[in-house]
């Protein structure tokens, strides 16, 4: 069923108060339940050994999997088809192979990662967005998908509850016809469904909604899709017990549904120890070791092996990227490397460190420590086993920033599966272990152009279902050493015992390290001030700056439209302070803006506003090119001054190229006009339709500087932001050589440029035309002055007795055009003949210092990186 508004204007959605205390609880309700489940476990396989299960797991056939293998296909098939039916209801045609692609890569993530409708919705947020579907249409289809599945668990389940109540009875204790009952009322939901389809046509109204109901046809083809998922899934670990042993597939079928509802409910990742205490619960005559072994083959089978297939999906298509010649081979599934990239390697890395965690909890094969021992003395081992378990919980918390694609989480997670690997290796010659980390490598350093995102891992990872995710596998950790272990007596002295056949002792060491590392980071993660507020500005707050902004005698007010600062503003909305957050600095640019004749005290408090915010989060106040005649508000406020450079406004009155200052200028722009260059001026309305050849001259410049756009302080080519403005041209015959996008401020005060671009072949000097023809333009309009922007460390003060980041700060100037041509930029603009004014960075002096200055230089950059590239 589908939502619709039937008003014009959907209400806005905002998160409810009090959601942050609703998720932190969800997610130590899951975390109870595990450990209700791993007890239950404990109890059910009290008298069951690790090398029983071995010799089970050995005694499964290659036929027993080849057939388990076809089941999974099977099931997974059905759930192609969720997605089909949605889509079709949808009324969006897409090829069958996309969607089966999308739907795949999102089962098997959603199946490993648990949060179903968050992880796998991820996935085909990532990909059907790609193919052409919005965002809303994405949301429902994962809604639909959601709601098939539901149907058949639900219709699945209560049959089971019906006939077979002697499960229900066994695992929560309640009298077979409280069971049945049950069974009745799951019946009711997917039947009261069917019933709706089968009666009703018109549309059902809540409030301004309308929920168009399905057709009959699809809701019984909902209701048999996940019939036969169910099916196919529950064959598939009914195939993998000994036949002597298997009960009846009827009989089975019941128990495995109710076990996959109580793992879906749990919330754990794969429902991971639930759903095997349920089935050890509901198939008591069953051979414990042989059901343990069956439900490990299971989880290789159904979990495992659709992970890796969806992960290395992305190996054909990265070959396309590379190889434009391949590219109509996989031109239906191109889109889908970029996109799967973080998704699958945030779940592989997320399984890698699992099986690390699990493999440290778990005796070594003795005939590979008889090989190591000749080789590796004994505190090689010891320590390589050590170091697996803490690497394999640093890439558990590697692994949500690398669904967020932080450039940081990839290069961390890099070295700590190149040193799992080593590290698996030297404990006790563990290939597969190692395959497993080399694999996750490899599908790291396939997709690495897709991790571009600059940002603090701290800020990205940690939620409270990542928490609670690490938490499970650290619990799971720890039972499944208790069950290996069980036959080994504990004494004290087991902690300091180094043998090459100790593996209890290690278990013991490794578990502690684990146990307080984690604890460690959660006490960390919970002692961290809350997240920013605020995020990038609506539609709505950019135009309300649009208001203010046209009403500001400062020209590079304007940058507040680009809408990649936030947006703070004061109770009256008469002024606005533009930000954003770096790591630990809440960096404003410029001093607050407002109606020159409004309330000058709306400025002062939006100052202090900042930075009490920053203060509340534990993060310190940056105020970035202030002006002189603000510096007393901001020592008030505590903060350090220092000298950034010098901005250049050239006099407008009067101004003309007569004259022995202005010769050269006067002698470039006679040659511009020989070359065949004129000006020309476009209003903002004309800008839209030139906007495809001004992004040619914008990509050429680019391209030739072997540069990308920055941010914060300087403009970037943006439809959206450019289109609101008047524009400079410069022509050739008919060509556009280049191009500066025009920003006034309020009476004519100020005149000034923010992107500037011309073409690599244009003319010399032709930036000087164009500039100079700005300012005789503007001296004919009436404005005051022309700004040119800021010359960084100029006018720094070079005695020896200077400040400390003067005399740095010149010796840039002077020695770092490797980084950035500070004395050519100020020579540029000193031939206008300017009057040159400081612009100041008020900030935490000392020691937070530095820190301020790479996020300021990071800000702008675009990241880390773009401190030192162009």
């Amino acid at each position: 069923m589908i939502w619709h508004a039937t008003s014009s204007a959907a209400p806005k959605a905002s998160p409810p108060r009090g959601g942050s205390w609703r998720i932190w609880l969800a997610a130590a309700a899951s975390l109870v339940l595990l450990g209700l489940a791993l007890s239950v476990l404990h109890a059910e396989l009290a008298r069951v050994h690790l090398a029983d299960v071995r010799a089970a797991f050995g005694r499964l056939g290659a036929g027993n999997f080849f057939l388990a293998l076809a089941a999974t296909a099977g099931s997974y098939l059905a759930l192609t088809g969720y997605d089909v039916l949605a889509l079709r209801y949808l009324g969006h045609a897409l090829p069958y192979r996309r969607v089966a692609a999308a739907s795949f890569v999102a089962t098997a993530v959603g199946h490993n990662l648990g949060l179903a409708m968050l992880s796998a919705g991820a996935v085909r947020l990532r990909l059907y967005t790609a193919w052409g579907l919005s965002a809303a249409d994405v949301a429902l289809t994962a809604g639909l998908v959601g709601l098939t599945f539901g149907i058949g668990i639900g219709f699945a389940i209560g049959l089971a509850l019906l006939f077979e109540p002697a499960v229900a009875t066994r695992w929560l204790h309640i009298a077979p016809a409280m069971a049945r009952g049950a069974g009745v009322l799951l019946l009711t939901a997917p039947l009261a469904y069917l019933l709706l389809a089968w009666r009703r046509r018109e549309p059902l109204r809540v409030g301004p909604w309308q929920v168009r109901v399905p057709s009959p046809g699809l809701a019984w083809r909902q209701l048999l899709l996940a019939l036969a998922d169910l099916g196919c899934a529950a064959l598939a670990l009914w195939l993998l017990l000994p036949a002597d042993a298997a009960p009846p597939f009827h009989v089975f079928l019941g128990v495995y549904v109710i076990a996959v509802g109580a793992g879906i409910a749990s919330h754990v990742p794969g429902g991971l120890g639930v759903f095997e205490s349920v089935l050890l619960l509901g198939l008591p005559d069953t051979p414990r070791d042989a059901l343990l072994a069956a439900m490990v083959g299971y989880r290789i089978v159904y979990y495992l092996l659709p992970l890796a297939l969806a992960a290395l999906t992305g190996v054909p298509l990265a070959l396309s990227e590379q190889h434009r010649r391949l590219a109509g081979a996989f031109a239906a599934v191109r889109p889908l490397f970029a996109w799967l990239a973080p998704v699958a390697a945030g779940a592989t890395v997320f399984v890698a460190g699992a099986v690390l965690l699990f493999s440290g909890s778990l005796p070594a094969d003795a005939q590979r420590l008889r090989w190591l021992r000749e080789v590796l003395p004994l505190p090689v081992l010891e320590v390589s086993h050590l170091a697996g378990s803490l690497l394999g919980l640093g890439l558990l918390v590697l692994a949500q920033a690398l669904h967020r694609r932080i450039r940081l989480a990839w290069r961390l997670a890099i070295g700590l599966l190149l040193a799992a690997a080593i590290a698996s290796l030297l404990k006790g010659v563990d290939i597969e272990e190692a395959s497993v980390s080399l694999a996750a490598l490899a599908i790291l350093w396939l997709g690495r152009d897709a991790f571009r995102r600059e940002a603090m891992i701290a800020s990205n990872v940690l939620s409270p279902a990542s928490l609670a995710a690490i938490a499970a596998v650290l619990l799971v950790t720890a039972w499944i050493g208790l069950f290996a272990y069980r036959h080994v007596e504990y004494s004290q002295q087991l902690w300091w015992a180094f043998a090459f056949h100790g593996d209890a002792p290690r278990y013991l060491r490794a578990t502690l390290a684990v146990m307080v590392a984690g604890c460690t980071l959660a006490l960390w993660r919970a002692m961290q001030p809350a997240a920013p507020e605020a995020g990038p500005p609506t539609a709505a707050e950019i135009e309300r700056a649009a208001g203010i902004v046209a009403r500001s005698r400062s020209a590079d007010a304007a940058l507040a439209l680009l809408g990649d600062k936030r947006l703070l503003f004061d109770t009256e909305r008469e002024a606005f302070l533009m930000y954003q957050v770096r790591g630990r600095s809440w960096i404003a640019l410029g001093d607050p803006v407002g109606d020159p004749v409004g309330d000058p005290a709306a400025q002062s408090r939006l100052a202090w506003r900042l930075r009490e915010i920053a203060d509340r989060h534990a993060g310190r106040a940056v105020f970035y090119q202030v002006d002189a005649a603000h510096l007393p508000l901001y020592l008030d406020m505590g903060l350090a001054a220092i000298k950034l450079g010098e901005e250049a406004t050239v006099s407008l009155a009067g101004f003309t190229l007569e004259g022995p200052a202005r010769r050269e200028l006067r002698h470039a722009h006679s040659r511009a006009r020989r070359d065949g260059l004129r000006f020309e001026w476009l209003d903002a309305s004309a800008v839209p339709p030139l906007l495809g050849a001004l992004k040619e001259v914008s990509d050429a410049w680019l391209a030739a500087k072997h540069s990308r756009e920055k941010g914060f302080s300087l403009g970037r080519f943006d439809p959206a932001y450019l289109r609101r403005f008047p524009c400079a041209l410069v022509r050739r015959e008919d060509t556009i050589v280049a191009f500066a996008n025009v920003l006034t401020g309020a009476d004519r005060h100020e005149l000034s440029v923010d992107l500037m671009r011309h073409r690599p072949d244009a003319p010399p000097g032709v930036m000087d035309f164009l500039f100079t023809e700005l300012m005789l333009w503007g001296a004919r309009q009436g404005y005051g002055r022309f700004n040119l922007g800021m010359a960084p460390l100029a006018g720094l003060e070079a005695h020896p007795l200077a400040p400390l980041w003067h005399r740095l700060g010149t010796l840039i100037f002077r020695h770092g055009e490797h980084f950035y041509n500070f004395r050519g930029l100020r020579a540029y603009k000193a031939k206008f003949d300017p009057q040159w004014r400081p612009r100041y960075l008020a900030a935490p002096g000392g020691l937070a210092l530095p820190g301020v200055l790479v996020d300021v230089a990071a800000l702008i950059g675009g990241g880390l990186g773009g401190v030192v590239r162009r």
